[in-house]
């Protein structure tokens, strides 16, 4: 499916200077953080922006991140079907544990009993510490953070890139965490401190919200599609399903329990391809699930 030129071209596109300016000391590197932040915050005001699906898409990806630096092998369509087809009895396995871990904590407004809910092994008063005790400019919050969560808990870069974005989404003044650290540190990074893991936060903010902005373009411009369609699509509980597709990274079928039956919620899926509203995302020929 191509989309057409002339959607949403008033979005605003990250300046060229902020991407490809080669930043050669510390000053430079901050200046052009800085920038990135800005120019995602202004994009996050945009009303079109679907907010609740751009933290689910980012989610999946700062998850995959974490789980990489724990040595494993799973990576996102692995993760989309440890949710996908999670029964309450199930066990998500360490890697599905680190994907709900995110997902619940973006989905919610920011506050430490969210955090907490989010990271059951970390008291609500040592999240509440750790954040109050972050001084300073935004990044170097989320930096502050970040590092004194590494010395505590050394081996749970989750919960440590999870309280930094919680950490910068406060300092922005923003609803709910915006999953972006995780997005374009390494692994190294974390074993660095003071002035050198700011300055990697300050990159890796950069990537980030340049790649977030980017993300945020596309999805805005697929929504616009979904909702151009919606008026065709005849079936009963359409609006709910179309609303689920609005919410989340990938729907199975079987999700969509507003449209009565498992072989109706195929072949709404179906319709919804052939009018390029969303894509089949596995390949495969059962077990599918499709997203915007």
């Amino acid at each position: 499916m191509t989309y057409a030129r002339d959607d949403f071209e008033s979005l605003p596109r990250m300046p060229s200077w902020v991407t490809s300016t080669r930043a050669e000391t510390p000053e430079d590197v901050a200046f052009l953080s800085g920038a990135a932040l800005a120019h995602l915050h202004l994009v996050l005001r945009h009303e079109d922006v679907p907010q609740t699906l751009l933290r689910a898409r980012l989610t999946l990806r700062v998850a995959e991140a974490c789980v990489t630096h724990q040595g494993r092998p799973e990576r996102a369509s692995d993760l989309r079907d440890v949710l996908a087809f999670l029964q309450s009895d199930d066990n998500p396995g360490p890697a599905g544990e680190v994907y709900l871990t995110w997902r619940q904590a973006v989905e919610r407004p920011v506050s430490v009993n969210t955090l907490h809910c989010a990271l059951p092994q970390v008291e609500a008063e040592q999240i509440a510490t750790w954040l109050d005790a972050a001084q300073g400019a935004p990044i170097a919050r989320a930096a502050a953070v970040l590092q004194v969560v590494i010395k505590e808990r050394p081996r749970d870069h989750t919960a440590s890139l999870l309280l930094a974005d919680a950490a910068l989404a406060q300092a922005l003044e923003w609803s709910h965490v915006l999953p972006l650290l995780a997005l374009s540190l390494k692994r190294a990074d974390l074993r660095k401190a003071d002035g050198d893991l700011r300055l990697a936060c300050h990159r890796a903010i950069s990537a980030a919200a340049t790649d977030a902005v980017r993300e945020a373009s596309d999805l805005t411009r697929r929504v616009a599609r979904l909702h151009a369609v919606a008026p065709k699509l005849r079936a009963k509980g359409a609006d709910e399903a179309v609303a689920l597709f609005l919410s989340q990274d990938a729907v199975a079928p079987a999700a969509l329990t507003s449209l009565r039956s498992d072989r109706a919620a195929r072949r709404f899926c179906d319709r919804l391809v052939d009018l390029g509203a969303v894509r089949e995302m596995t390949g495969r020929d059962t077990f599918r699930l499709y997203g915007v």
